[in-house]
């Protein structure tokens, strides 16, 4: 006998009547059994699948609202002709509010969603739309813009859209691509040939096959041609870059795609998201996507779009230190709007320099005195510096001035003045900027520029906050520039959706119930 069988446990031991208590004669317990591979038929009422204060019926509500005629033009199944009807664009695009909603942004999830989920059954009347046209209808940029620029109009109509104050931050969004999928050329160029070869080997794609091998026939191809993507893209960062840089590498799978900062300090493929909020009530009226790594060049353009989805110019604009440079307060003075931002002070930065440089504190320019009759400097030591030449940039000018060489080379403080200058004398420079400039300085320090200044983080960063996680856009589910801005635009969509049901929708529905 095992040691199994040997040893008694408690499901072992046969059941038995408690002490003092007779069996009982009925017999055993008889239970409800569940049959799952029974077939029923139900009689389902659509209309009650979700509650009266569902949201899904608020988007369906606010579509209604849109216009949809632009998008029956590119249908080609008419009344009396041949071919199947084509699904309605405003089911299509509820459908995609309510899945980024609810945090879903893969169309296979979606479609499976439509299979038993209540809210997608009560918009598709119990149909299911395959994966492939949701995915086609995502990727459609313009009409998606167009639906964000509509519903602009609907919450102005409202109330809900001032302009008469935006702030404007950006966020980095992974894109759909790894850090490994990033080659240089020769590489690129391997793995290039490599697909041509594979599609060739594949024979005749006019020639009926099987679908599973159409299927791959058109992942090769799909593949060959981000390949192809690739090394154009890297052929001119190859003919833009200067000399020294090391040779430049671009992602396989999303040739698009740059490496970027995170917020977490690392790394990463990644879009620059630009959003644009108005201050009235944080709903976002701009949108836009760069490969850019840094914000200073994202301002000016982000101003225009707000101008082309609204057709008005913001009467101020706030924005963080890094898009606040003196090219970006010219053109928000050139524009008549009034800008708010935080402007940077390299002072700090320069005195690292000149501490890395082993340049004493006494011998720093502060220590040296500007003649501005003679337009000259002198050092501690007594020297003169003369004018070595001066550069103009935009919002600033910047005069250089040089002492004589051998009196540096003569001089007792030289190893405290300019120890690493075997050469040449002492330099420094004077910045005389532009007066826009300066009077956008002493702006920024006025009590009520600070306050307005202080409402930009509560305002900007929120709405980046909840693409990311409320609707779960931490990372694209769809590869390249265009696409990527499509969906971008899909998240600031389904946003301001939600802002809507919360400002307007809900509130008259409580009024409503009420009275």
């Amino acid at each position: 006998m095992s040691e199994r069988e040997g040893r008694e446990t408690l499901l072992d031991v046969p059941a038995s009547p408690a002490p003092g208590r007779a069996p009982d004669a009925r017999g055993s317990a008889r239970f409800r059994t569940i049959d799952r591979c029974q077939m029923q038929f139900r009689t389902v009422d659509v209309d009650r699948l979700v509650e009266p204060d569902h949201v899904v019926r608020a988007i369906w509500e606010l579509s209604g609202k849109l216009d949809w005629s632009p998008y029956a033009e590119c249908v080609k199944a008419v009344e009396g002709g041949a071919g199947r009807p084509a699904w309605d664009p405003r089911l299509l695009a509820c459908i995609w509010v309510y899945a980024y909603a609810r945090g879903i942004g893969s169309a296979r999830a979606v479609a499976r969603q439509m299979e038993f989920d209540p809210a997608f059954q009560w918009l598709a009347g119990l149909e299911t739309v395959n994966y492939h046209t949701l995915a086609d209808f995502r990727t459609r940029r313009r009409d998606v813009e167009d639906l964000f620029v509509q519903l602009l109009g609907v919450l102005s109509a409202e109330g809900l859209v001032a302009l008469q104050r935006i702030t404007h931050d950006g966020t980095k969004i992974r894109a759909c691509a790894s850090s490994g999928s990033f080659h240089r050329e020769a590489r690129i160029r391997e793995h290039l040939a490599a697909a041509r070869a594979q599609v060739e080997a594949m024979g005749d794609p006019l020639v009926d096959e099987p679908r599973e091998r159409a299927a791959r026939r058109a992942a090769a191809m799909q593949r060959a041609r981000r390949l192809e993507s690739a090394a154009e893209m890297l052929s001119g960062l190859r003919a833009g870059a200067s000399a020294g840089q090391p040779a430049p590498r671009v992602s396989e799978t999303d040739p698009d795609a740059r490496i970027m900062k995170q917020g977490d300090g690392g790394y990463a493929p990644s879009y620059n998201v630009q959003l644009s909020e108005d201050a009235q009530h944080g709903l976002v009226v701009g949108v836009g996507v760069s490969q850019s790594c840094n914000d200073y060049g994202e301002l000016v353009p982000a101003v225009g779009r707000v101008e082309a989805a609204t057709g008005r110019t913001p009467g101020e604009v706030v924005a963080d230190g890094g898009f606040t440079t003196r090219e970006n307060v010219l053109a928000m003075e050139q524009k008549g709007v009034a800008f708010f931002g935080s402007l940077p002070d390299h002072g700090g930065q320069a005195d690292g320099q000149l501490r890395r440089n082993g340049i004493a504190e006494a011998f720093y320019p502060q220590a040296f005195t500007y003649d501005a009759s003679a337009d000259v400097y002198r050092c501690p030591a007594g020297q003169v510096l003369a004018p070595d030449g001066r550069e103009y940039r935009q919002g600033v000018k910047r005069h250089s001035y040089r002492a004589s060489r051998e009196h540096c080379l003569a001089c007792p403080h030289r190893a405290q003045c300019c120890p690493r200058n075997a050469s040449r004398g002492r330099r420094i420079t004077r910045m005389v900027e532009d007066p826009r400039v300066a009077a956008f300085r002493e702006k920024m320090h006025s009590e009520q520029a600070r306050r307005i200044y202080r409402t930009r983080s509560a305002l900007a960063e929120f709405p980046n906050a909840w693409i990311k996680s409320k609707i779960g856009l931490r990372q694209f589910h769809v590869r390249g520039l265009l696409k990527a801005t499509a969906e971008a635009f899909w998240a600031a969509l389904t946003y301001n959706v939600q802002q809507w049901i919360r400002l307007s929708w809900r509130p008259a529905r409580m009024a409503s119930a009420a009275a």
